[in-house]
């Protein structure tokens, strides 16, 4: 197939919503994760139905029985809808994204696995694309004790050295 450069530039931009979801909930960063989700967008995920926002200010809590958690979106097909502007593009679209998450429990370092994908319908108002809706499809999980890899780890920043996040740029640390 092939893609206009607008269409191309949709893509990205889509791809880019999903991964300020990612960085936002893994960073604890709220600010962040709303950034993926229109005002009025629903998110369906297990136990939690309601809005993508008040799911972001909800993540922020749950997410505090691990000491980090790493998003790793995957296979990401992206749909655009039939063409409903003058120029012939389009402000809607779909997606289905192949997600594993690993998350290290706080109370000693085990490691939970999901693994699962995310439907999403996607909308772009005033040249930007975030999700309206989203439904996450859980495929399983695992968990394991995690045991030290023989690595001089504490010469690296610790995985959670950044969480919160509470805006900060994305990139090394300012100052170390």
């Amino acid at each position: 197939m092939s893609y206009t450069v607008e269409q191309l530039s949709d893509r990205e931009a889509i791809r880019d919503a999903a991964l300020r979801y990612c960085r936002g909930v893994d960073r604890l960063d709220v600010e962040c994760m709303k950034s993926a989700y229109w005002p009025e967008a629903v998110d369906e995920h297990g136990s939690f139905v309601g809005s993508g926002h008040r799911f972001a200010e909800y993540c922020m809590g749950a997410h505090l029985k691990w000491s980090w958690t790493m998003h790793s979106i995957l296979n990401h097909l992206i749909e655009f809808d039939a063409p409903n502007t003058p120029g012939g593009g389009t402000t809607s679209a779909r997606g289905e994204i192949y997600n594993v998450t690993v998350m290290c429990r706080v109370d000693g370092g085990d490691l939970d696995t999901w693994y699962g994908r995310y439907l999403d319908r996607y909308e772009k108002r005033g040249g930007q694309w975030r999700i309206l809706h989203r439904v996450c499809v859980h495929h399983g999980t695992f968990s394991a004790p995690a045991s030290p890899m023989p690595i001089s780890a504490g010469l690296y920043l610790d995985g959670n050295f950044d969480r919160p996040a509470s805006g900060r740029r994305v990139g090394p640390p300012e100052t170390r």
